[in-house]
């Protein structure tokens, strides 16, 4: 058996851990090969490659990043582009390729299954927003770094009686910040589920601070917004595939709050410092569990199939479920959250 593996999209602690285990399970299982392409459906299409073995992947399970490579492009932006990688497939002999990726990565692989093209989706996303799936790997690791920093933030809040405001990742929905938030006790998290008031924001602060000299931590996601009408939010600009160049809530926040509580506000954007170096235990573990499972999955030609995690056990689901709308936070878990918000006095 020879299967072909590429990594979409943004990088994720963890893409390692999935290709690792891809090519042990092809060699052990199978006694088979896998060919890696590199950055994600350009390699394909641009026909670069390596062949993988154990022992090219010796090494690689604590890596961040990915060893392939990574990008953006898809086989739909090209004329032929499908075509492209049916040849691809013929000419290295491959059964299949494993996909792995976040939504835009799982939506080509909807469409190749739907051109009769063999591919098994792995879910991959440190956001944690695709559907079908309860966690993707990285996500974890996000939220330890995230709560890292705002453990180490709150020293300095409290030295000086700021409030710091910690903007991280989550373009449509808050996973990251909400977790994050509650694992490093913050004072308020806003995410992109709940459209924010920022003068309830303010009036919080003011009456916490009322009460002696705090460490005031506010976490907001990237993509939270305002109530319509609030405050003016600038349009985001457009990037060449079409996703939205997200990045400056957190200062507008901090601003907003300095100005209406008169108590200094500072602003830290963690960025992609989330999603690099060394993934945790977790993330390791799962990368390795859905590596082995999407093998499985090809050998069963269970085509146009993404590998997935429901209660603790690796399934398969039809790609298309985990396609054309993101996972929000569970609202039980919105509600914990906002239990550790100041009252509003």
């Amino acid at each position: 058996m020879r299967i072909g593996i590429l990594t979409g999209g943004g990088d994720c602690p963890g893409l390692n851990a999935v290709i690792r285990a891809v090519v042990r399970a092809t060699e052990a299982d199978h006694g088979g090969q896998v060919v890696g392409f590199h950055d994600g459906w350009r390699g394909v299409l641009d026909d670069r490659w390596e062949a993988l073995s154990v022992a090219r992947c010796r090494g690689i399970l604590p890596r961040g990043g990915t060893i392939l490579g990574t990008s953006r492009d898809q086989p739909y932006s090209r004329p032929g582009g499908a075509a492209m990688v049916a040849e691809a497939i013929a000419r290295h002999q491959l059964e299949a390729i494993v996909a792995i990726g976040g939504e835009g990565t799982m939506g080509v692989a909807g469409d190749l299954h739907r051109d009769a093209i063999p591919v098994i989706g792995v879910p991959k996303t440190i956001d944690n927003d695709i559907a079908g799936t309860e966690m993707t790997f990285g996500f974890q690791t996000a939220v330890q770094i995230c709560t890292d920093a705002i453990d180490r933030l709150h020293t300095t809040a409290e030295s000086h009686d700021r409030v710091l405001v910690v903007e991280v990742m989550g373009r449509h929905v808050g996973h990251i910040a909400v977790w994050a938030g509650l694992a490093g006790g913050a004072t308020i998290t806003l995410v992109p589920e709940v459209p924010f008031d920022i003068q309830d924001v303010a009036d919080r602060i003011v009456a916490r601070h009322h009460h002696g000299k705090w460490a005031t931590i506010v976490v907001v996601a990237e993509g939270a917004l305002p109530v319509p009408g609030s405050i003016d939010v600038r349009k985001p600009d457009i990037d060449s595939f079409g996703h939205q160049i997200l990045g400056g809530i957190g200062q507008l926040v901090a601003s907003e709050i300095q100005e209406r509580t008169g108590i200094e506000s500072r602003t830290t954007v963690l960025g992609y410092v989330q999603r690099g170096g060394s993934p945790v235990a977790f993330d390791r573990v799962l990368g390795t569990r859905f590596g082995v499972a999407a093998v499985d999955a090809v050998a069963d030609r269970a085509f146009g199939s993404m590998v997935a995690l429901r209660a603790d056990r690796i399934v398969r689901i039809p790609v298309a479920e985990a396609i054309g709308h993101l996972k929000t936070v569970d609202g039980e878990l919105l509600r914990t959250g906002a239990m550790f918000h100041p009252p509003h006095p």
